[in-house]
């Protein structure tokens, strides 16, 4: 059975805090709804009723458009394993990029990757668990570190102009591209187990 609550507490934060993935949702009411799986070690809660997770460079920016527009978001964390649970929290959010006012004290919850454009600062509306009973059990194998790999082979000029370029959502909503470029950290095991 669903149960709501204001805000997050302890067993909340306990659960998300296992999980190594988690989904975002959010819409416009003349577009598409955009739906987003999160892997990697991104996500902060940073009080009981506000949450941020660091957003990397992807095939669009869609979440940052909707939210723009919007504001509306939802996380959705599943418990892989026992106990089955679903949590999920319903917000508003907002981008927060290097440039602007905010971003220094945002950043310091998180270790920057290669890609970062930007940091999604949500505000906890509500929280629904619900039971999972129906989600299979997995277990994670090892992070897939692509992406970051990928971001770390651009320079500064490359990467910049690729995300320069990406001003618009899908739905034509306008984008705010990043202007600040973080560039490789140590290597890592990529899907081989070989380094990068």
């Amino acid at each position: 059975m669903a149960e709501f609550f204001d805000t997050l507490n302890d067993k909340h934060m306990a659960m998300i805090a296992k999980q190594p993935l988690f989904f975002v949702a959010t819409a416009h009411k003349d577009g598409r709804i955009n739906l987003s799986p999160k892997g990697y070690d991104v996500f902060r809660i940073l009080s009981p009723d506000r949450v941020a997770y660091l957003d990397l460079g992807g095939s669009g920016n869609e979440t940052h458009a909707h939210l723009i527009a919007d504001g509306r978001i939802t996380l959705m964390f599943c418990n892989f394993e026992n106990p089955a649970l679903i949590l999920r929290i319903y917000g508003h959010g907002r981008p927060v990029l290097p440039k602007d006012n905010a971003w220094d004290v945002l950043a310091k919850n998180f270790t920057l990757l290669p890609g970062t454009r930007q940091i999604f600062d949500i505000t906890v509306e509500s929280v629904q668990t619900s039971c999972g009973w129906g989600v299979p059990h997995m277990r994670v194998e090892k992070e897939r570190h692509t992406l970051q790999k990928a971001h770390s082979q651009l320079d500064e000029a490359q990467w910049l102009a690729k995300v320069s370029g990406r001003t618009h959502s899908i739905d034509g909503l306008p984008v705010t591209p990043t202007d600040q470029y973080f560039g490789p950290v140590q290597a890592e095991d990529n899907e081989e187990g070989t380094k990068q």
